[in-house]
C-alpha cells in the first residue's frame, strides 16, 4: 500500500482489506499484525433511568476493581454504539388481534436509538505501549511486529481476564465472551469486525466493504464521519463523579441520578460511537518521569509562573498516587458521529459539542487525527491509539467517563404486554411469569394507584385486554363503567361467548346463592367465605367478634351443610336462615353445647339476617335460582356504580363476587391463568371483619395460577388503613403507580407504607415530568419487588376508542356502532379515521 500522508488516504474495498491490522481470529481472541492479543466481550448494561446513586457507585467500584487487576501493558477499550433504527413489529409475541394490529401500525417505522456495548481487553507488546501518531498502522507499508509475546507472558493476562469477568458479574454487569464467529465469520463477510468498516455494530448482517476516503474529511462510503475528542486533562473538570443530577426528571424533593456521560450516550440523538480507552502503563516508571518533569519545571518556574503552576499540579498528581495508592493510567475518550446527509453536519457538530460541554469538558473536533482514531477503534486494534492523544489520570477518575446504561430491553418471555420505554420505543414486558421465575416476586398480585386524569383507566384497559388475548380468565369489579367499551368489543367479537357486562340495577339486580356448589363438595375455603359473608351481614365495621361467636357461627354453617347433605336438599340462604331459627335445628345445637346468649345471641343474629330472608327487603340478593356461569366466560365485568354508596349491598355484593371468582379459580385447570381486578370496590371490603379473608384470598390465588389486582384512585385512601397495608399491599409484590406529583411533598410516608426504596420514590416522582410533547401518552411506574422502571402507555387511535372513558367520545363510539349495524370494530375504525382525517368526522 502506498505511503500516503496521514491526512490524505484513499482506500478502496480491496486495498482496505489488505490494510487490515488484524492477522487472525483464533481461540476467541483477535491477534493483530503488531502482535497485540485482544479478548472481546458484549456487555449487558443496566437499563437507563433505573439506577440509584448507590448503584452507580457500585458499578464504578466493580469496574475500577476489575481494571486494576489487569497486568501492565493492558489496554481497555470500551465501545458503545448508538444507532438510529426503526421499529418493526414482532409478530411472534401474543396474538395479533384487531387492536394489536392497530398498535403495531401506530408504531411501525418509528425511529429510535438502539445501543450495543462491547469491551475489548488487549495485551500489548512493550514496544507498542507508547506509540506516537506517526507510528500508525494505517499509513505503514508493512506490518511486522518487532517482538511477540510468549505463552508464559500471556497466561497472567488470561487469568486476570477470568477474574475481570467475575467481578463485573458480581457488580451487576453481564459480560458475554465474543467467539470467533461473533468477531469474524468463517467467510469473513459477517461479524463485529467487518461491520465496523461500514459503521454497523450488528455482527449478523452480511458486510460489503465500502471505500474509505480520508482527505481532510473522513468518509466511509456515503457516510461522513466527524470525531470529537476528550484527550487533554486541561479541557476536563477538576472534579468528576460517576453520576450527575438529571434536572428534567428531578423534583423539589428528589434528585434524579443518571450516568455522568449520558449526554454523549443515549441523550445524543444521532448515529454515533463513544470510545473509552484506559491504558495501564508501568506506574513506577511513569511516576519517575513525572518526578523528573516536576524537577525540570521547578528549575524553570523563575522564568514563567505557568511552569510553577504545572510543577504544583505534577507534584499533586504524584502525591495523590502515592498517598492514596491510586492506579496510574492513560485515558482517551472520543465521540464519532456520522451522517449520509451533508446538510446535517453543522447540526451534528453543534449537538455533539453541546453534549460534551454538558460533561464540563471543552469540546474539540479533532480533524487532524480523526482517521487514526477511527482506525484505532477497529476491534482488536486499540494499540494503534496514539500516545499523544492520551492523558494521564487515575483509573477511578477515568471510569467516571464510562457509559454505564443501555436501552430498555424487551422480555424474552412468551407472555406479556406491550408498553413503551421513555423514549417512545415499544417494549414487551412480562409483569407476571418472568418476575416469579427469576425470584423477583413471590406472587403475581398487583396494587395500582392512579388519581383521576393520570391515565389509570387507559393503563388498566390496556393491561386486561392483552391478558385476555393471551387466554386469561378475567373478572372485574368496577364502579365507574371504565371497561364498558372494551367489554362490548369482546362481546361482539366473540358473539356473546365472552364480554359479559353485569350492572346492578333496581329492577334487575345482581343475585347470588352463596351456598351453591356444583359438585356438592364444601371445601374449607368455601366454608370460610360463607362465614365471612355472614359476619359482614351480622355486624358493622365498628362491632367486634368474640372468639365464641366466630366458633358458633362456623358451627352453624357446618351443621346446616350436614343437614343439606343428609336430606339431599338445595342449599340456599333461606334454608340456612330457617335452620338457624328452627328450635329443632341450630337452636337445639346451641342448647346442647350450652351456648347461652352471653356467648352467642341467636335472637340478635336472626333479626339481623331477616332482611335477606324471603319477604325481607333484600330477599332477592342471596337466594338466586340461577347461578352466574363464570366458569366458561373469560371476560366478565361486574359494574356496581349504582350501589357504591349503599352500606349493606355494596360490601355484600363485592364479597360474593370475590368468592365466586375463588370458586371459578378452583374449578378451572391449574394451567389456565386467572385474574381478578377490584377497582374502587375494595373500599367496601377493607374492614376488620374481612381482613383475614382478604389475606387468605390474596395468598390463595397464587396456588391456582391466578392474580388479584386492586386499583385505587387516591393515596389518601390507603394512608392509615391497616387492612389495606396488611392484607393487600403486603401481599402484592407488583406495585403500579401513575402520576403522584401532587403528593411529592408528603410522599415519604407513602414510600414507607408501600415499602419503596429511595430510587423507586425518585422514579415515581419523575413520572410525566419530561414527556415528549409530540406524542400523546401517560407514564406509569411499575415495581416488581426491588426492580422498578417507568414505562409509557401510548396506544393507537383504535385502542383509544376502545378504552376511552370520556362521555362524548363513548357516545360517539356507540353512535357509530349503531350506524354500522352493531359492528363495534367498524365503529372504532371510523372513530380513529375521523381523527386522522378530520374531514371524515
Amino acid at each position: 500500500m502506498p505511503n500516503h500522508s496521514p491526512n490524505s488516504v484513499k482506500l478502496n474495498a480491496r486495498s482496505l482489506e489488505a490494510a487490515l491490522p488484524l492477522l487472525a481470529v483464533e481461540n476467541n481472541c483477535l491477534v493483530s499484525k503488531m502482535a497485540d492479543i485482544t479478548v472481546g466481550f458484549r456487555l449487558n448494561l443496566p437499563e437507563i433511568f433505573t439506577l440509584s446513586a448507590d448503584d452507580y457507585r457500585s458499578l464504578h467500584n466493580a469496574l475500577t476493581k476489575a481494571i486494576k487487576l489487569m497486568p501492565i501493558g493492558t489496554l481497555i477499550h470500551k465501545q458503545d454504539w448508538f444507532i438510529e433504527e426503526k421499529y418493526q413489529p414482532d409478530h411472534e409475541q401474543g396474538d395479533d388481534s384487531f387492536l394489536t394490529q392497530a398498535f403495531q401500525r401506530h408504531f411501525v417505522e418509528r425511529p429510535f436509538l438502539n445501543h450495543h456495548c462491547y469491551l475489548y481487553i488487549s495485551k500489548l507488546p512493550k514496544y507498542r505501549q507508547k506509540q506516537k501518531s506517526n507510528q500508525h498502522s494505517l499509513t505503514k507499508r508493512r506490518l511486522v511486529p518487532r517482538e511477540q509475546m510468549t505463552q508464559r507472558e500471556l497466561q497472567p493476562f488470561f487469568d486476570a481476564i477470568s477474574q475481570f469477568e467475575r467481578i463485573l458479574l458480581d457488580g451487576g454487569i453481564t459480560a458475554v465472551r465474543l467467539t470467533d464467529e461473533d468477531l469474524v465469520s468463517k467467510k469473513g463477510d459477517r461479524g463485529i469486525v467487518p461491520n465496523y468498516f461500514r459503521l454497523q455494530p450488528d455482527g449478523t448482517k452480511k458486510v460489503i466493504l465500502e471505500d474509505w476516503d480520508i482527505d481532510g474529511r473522513v468518509r466511509i462510503g456515503s457516510k461522513e464521519v466527524m470525531c470529537f475528542t476528550i484527550s487533554d486533562a486541561e479541557t476536563m473538570p477538576q472534579v468528576v463523579e460517576v453520576m450527575a443530577n438529571y434536572g428534567p426528571l428531578s423534583s423539589d424533593s428528589t434528585q434524579f441520578a443518571v450516568g455522568n456521560v449520558l449526554p454523549v450516550g443515549l441523550m445524543l440523538p444521532c448515529n454515533h460511537v463513544y470510545n473509552q480507552y484506559i491504558c495501564l502503563d508501568d506506574a513506577q516508571a511513569a511516576l519517575r518521569e513525572f518526578e523528573q518533569t516536576a524537577r525540570h519545571l521547578n528549575s524553570l518556574s523563575q522564568f514563567s509562573s505557568e511552569n510553577g503552576i504545572n510543577r504544583d499540579w505534577t507534584q499533586r498528581y504524584i502525591q495523590e498516587a502515592i498517598q492514596n495508592q491510586r492506579t496510574v493510567c492513560r485515558s482517551h475518550f472520543n465521540v464519532m458521529v456520522w451522517t449520509e446527509k451533508p446538510e446535517q453536519l453543522d447540526y451534528l457538530r453543534a449537538r455533539t459539542s453541546s453534549a460534551i460541554a454538558q460533561l464540563d469538558c471543552l469540546p474539540k473536533q479533532n480533524s487532524m487525527d480523526a482517521a487514526r482514531l477511527l482506525w484505532a477503534g477497529i476491534p482488536g486494534n486499540a494499540g494503534d491509539l496514539p500516545f499523544d492523544e492520551t492523558f494521564y489520570t487515575f483509573v477511578e477518575q477515568a471510569v467516571c467517563f464510562f457509559n454505564l446504561e443501555s436501552v430498555y430491553h424487551s422480555s424474552i418471555s412468551p407472555f406479556g404486554i406491550r408498553l413503551c420505554d421513555r423514549q417512545g420505543k415499544p417494549v414487551w414486558v412480562d409483569l407476571s411469569d418472568e418476575p416469579m421465575n427469576k425470584g423477583w416476586v413471590t406472587n403475581r398480585n398487583k396494587f395500582v394507584i392512579g388519581p383521576s386524569g393520570s391515565g389509570k383507566s387507559f393503563f388498566m384497559n390496556h393491561l386486561v385486554r392483552q391478558y385476555y388475548e393471551q387466554d386469561t380468565h378475567i373478572v372485574l369489579v368496577d364502579v365507574g363503567h371504565s371497561y364498558r367499551g372494551l367489554c362490548e368489543l369482546v362481546r361482539r367479537k366473540t358473539r356473546g361467548r365472552d364480554g359479559i357486562y353485569l350492572t346492578y340495577e333496581e329492577d334487575k339486580p345482581i343475585t347470588f346463592n352463596p351456598f351453591y356448589v356444583e359438585d356438592g363438595f364444601y371445601s374449607i375455603d368455601k366454608i370460610t367465605s360463607i362465614n365471612t359473608l355472614l359476619k359482614t351481614l351480622w355486624k358493622n365495621e365498628t362491632e367486634s367478634f368474640s372468639r365464641t361467636e366466630e366458633v358458633a357461627l362456623s358451627d352453624a354453617v357446618e351443621e346446616f351443610i350436614k343437614q343439606v347433605k343428609k336430606k339431599k336438599s338445595e342449599a340456599s340462604f333461606n334454608g340456612f336462615y330457617e335452620y338457624c331459627n328452627d328450635v329443632n335445628g341450630f337452636r337445639a345445637f346451641l342448647k346442647e353445647k350450652k351456648y347461652t346468649d352471653k356467648y352467642f345471641d341467636i335472637e340478635q343474629f336472626i333479626i339481623t339476617m331477616q332482611p335477606f330472608y324471603k319477604g325481607g327487603k333484600y330477599d332477592y340478593l342471596l337466594n338466586s335460582n340461577m347461578n352466574v356461569d363464570l366458569l366458561n366466560k373469560r371476560f366478565i365485568v361486574f359494574e356496581l356504580d349504582n350501589i357504591k354508596d349503599h352500606p349493606i349491598l355494596f360490601p355484600v355484593v363485592t364479597l360474593i363476587i370475590m368468592e365466586t371468582f375463588v370458586s371459578k379459580m378452583r374449578r378451572l385447570p391449574i394451567e389456565i391463568r386467572k385474574m381478578m381486578v377490584i377497582e374502587e370496590a375494595w373500599k367496601a371490603i377493607a374492614k376488620e371483619s374481612m381482613a383475614d379473608y382478604i389475606k387468605y384470598l390474596f395468598k390463595t390465588v397464587r396456588k391456582h395460577f391466578g392474580e388479584a389486582l386492586v386499583v385505587t384512585q387516591e393515596i389518601d385512601d390507603i394512608i392509615g388503613n391497616t387492612i389495606v397495608k396488611d392484607a393487600i399491599i403486603n401481599n402484592s409484590d407488583c406495585k403500579i403507580l401513575l402520576d403522584q406529583s401532587k403528593y411529592q411533598h408528603r410522599f415519604e410516608e407513602v414510600r414507607q407504607l408501600l415499602g419503596l426504596s429511595e430510587k423507586q420514590k425518585q422514579l415515581i416522582l419523575s413520572v410525566n415530568k419530561d414527556n415528549d410533547g409530540r406524542r400523546k401518552y401517560k407514564e406509569v411506574f411499575i415495581a416488581l419487588g426491588a426492580r422498578a422502571k417507568v414505562y409509557a402507555t401510548e396506544v393507537s387511535l383504535e385502542e383509544y376508542a376502545a378504552y376511552t372513558t370520556e362521555g362524548p367520545e363513548k357516545s360517539e363510539v356507540i353512535r357509530r356502532t349503531n350506524q354500522n349495524g352493531g359492528d363495534i370494530q367498524v365503529a372504532i375504525v371510523d372513530f380513529a379515521d375521523a381523527r386522522r382525517k378530520p374531514e371524515l368526522a
